[in-house]
């Protein structure tokens, strides 16, 4: 029989909160907390304007929040990528 340790499931680093990574996250891309903001945004303000959508279908509205909020969150990954080789390319070049 094989020893028994007490632990049987692995252990994992406890050191890092989920807070404490999306602030280390946000130190590296600042772009990411800009689209998780617009993404609620839009969300927000799909939930406020679905009161007043009128003759429109729920899935067709559901359909448009869900776009607006895809086109802000790609928007913020490539004004991201922008900086990011802004950064490294035009800052700062290589010697």
């Amino acid at each position: 029989m094989a020893s028994n340790t007490g632990d049987v499931l692995p252990t994992f680093e406890t050191g890092d909160t989920q807070t404490s990574k999306l602030i280390r996250k946000s130190k590296e891309s600042p772009f990411v907390p800009i689209g998780i903001a617009g993404l609620l945004g839009v969300v927000a303000f799909g939930l406020l304007k679905m009161r007043s959508r009128g003759d429109t279908k729920l899935s067709v509205h559901l359909i448009h929040m869900r776009v607006g909020a895809q086109g802000f969150v790609v928007g913020a990954m490539t004004c991201g990528v922008l900086y990011s080789m802004y950064k490294e390319y035009l800052a700062h070049p290589k010697e």
